[in-house]
């Protein structure tokens, strides 16, 4: 007599697939597996936890794979999903099967060993290893799913996902991450003499405004607003602006007050009728970055300068100066100048409390005689002495 056959599956592209009702519940997931015989004993499996669940209550087990694709399904608008998904996706070779009782220090201990490990990739390129923040960033998302898991998701009988939020390790940061570096009158005047001309000019915008890197690449000229009474002008970027990604926004989520000093004034005048529509275009649009392969031989080149005409190697920040150091070097360079903290905040777009588009004219006058004790192209600015531990 021949073996009654298990509906409910069919076959796509060579893996098997159920499509079952049971007791009004529709179940609807890949099995995994190209053997049919493989596949029925999975739906057997998986028909005996509905009933276990239905009959007596037994709670369903989820693995952290369906609470990760819960969390991007609830978060797809978020700003920061495509890091997130990146993150997420990366962790599934480890995490991904596993029952959310079973995400520990010891189960992430794998991803953490292969993150900070270089590999060779099948094209002959290696993956370099990544720094403690990155790993963290990823065991933050780690966190923020297992929290809703336990806080808020809850299964057809009202119980949470999870009981309890495991207490996860995060690597030390503050010894291995980069420090900020800022840049001395003398350096900035040889990074910017070997840069390109699109990028000499946008460096020397970010250094007198203090404009993150994507505040830069994408700013628009509607965003000017023309201040007679002061004889300038200002930019006001919308919150939700964009940037690298279309609903990236400001940082802070508030609109970003950009004050023009001198020599912003003058780089800005400069772009005039070039683009209707980008400040700082490139190839007729706006730049995706800054931190391009121009900036990254520009910076080998001062750092080579810099050696020849001191008679001693480079300091490591400046040999690896980042794009966001101009924004360090702005804040540290106003610090210097004595504006006060309050100034401070406002010119470098930090959340103060305050509604940026509601300054006035005299407001707006004080943050200007701010940032021009700071609009010097050279070493008659205010003097910004950073102690440098003398190189071996």
């Amino acid at each position: 007599m021949a073996r009654k056959t298990i509906t409910g599956l069919s076959q796509r592209n060579g893996i098997w697939h159920i499509d079952k009702k049971i007791n009004g519940e529709r179940l609807y997931e890949s099995t995994g597996v190209g053997d049919r015989a493989e596949a029925e004993k999975y739906l057997i499996h998986r028909l005996e936890q509905i009933r276990q669940r239905k009959v007596f209550g037994v709670r369903q087990v989820r693995t952290f794979r369906e609470a990760a694709t819960r969390y991007l399904l609830e978060h797809k608008d978020q700003p920061s999903i495509k890091l997130t998904a990146l993150c997420l996706q990366q962790l599934d070779p480890y995490l991904g099967a596993l029952p959310l009782t079973h995400i520990d220090d010891q189960a992430l201990a794998p991803f953490i060993r292969d993150r900070q490990t270089d590999e060779d990739l099948p094209n002959g390129k290696v993956r370099k290893a990544v720094s403690n923040r990155t790993v963290n960033i990823a065991i933050e998302r780690v966190i923020r799913v297992l929290s809703l898991a336990c806080r808020k998701w809850r299964d057809e009988e009202r119980r949470p996902w999870l009981d309890s939020i495991p207490l996860l390790s995060k690597l030390e940061e503050k010894r291995s991450s980069r420090k900020p570096y800022p840049l001395s009158w003398d350096e900035q005047s040889i990074l910017f003499g070997e840069l390109p001309d699109h990028l000499h000019k946008m460096a020397l915008f970010k250094v007198n405004t203090g404009c993150r890197e994507q505040e830069v690449c994408k700013l628009r000229w509607e965003w000017e607003i023309s201040v007679p009474e002061l004889g300038t002008s200002v930019f006001l970027i919308p919150a939700d602006f964009g940037g690298r990604h279309e609903n990236s926004g400001v940082k802070n989520r508030d609109e970003r007050l950009v004050v023009l000093n001198s020599v912003a004034k003058s780089v800005i005048d400069g772009q005039r009728g070039i683009s209707r529509e980008w400040v700082f275009p490139y190839n007729g649009t706006g730049m995706h970055r800054m931190n391009d392969s121009a900036w990254k031989k520009a910076r080998v080149r001062a750092a080579k300068l810099w050696q020849e005409q001191h008679l001693r190697p480079a300091h490591p920040g400046f040999a690896s100066i980042r794009i966001h150091d101009l924004k360090h070097t702005f804040g540290r360079r106003l610090k210097a100048a004595g504006v006060t903290e309050e100034d401070r905040k406002s010119l470098l777009g930090h959340k103060n409390g305050s509604v940026t588009s509601h300054y006035s004219g005299a407001e707006l006058g004080q943050l200007i005689e701010a940032a021009n004790k700071v609009s010097a192209t050279d070493s008659r600015g205010p003097v910004l002495t950073i102690l440098k531990r003398r190189q071996a």
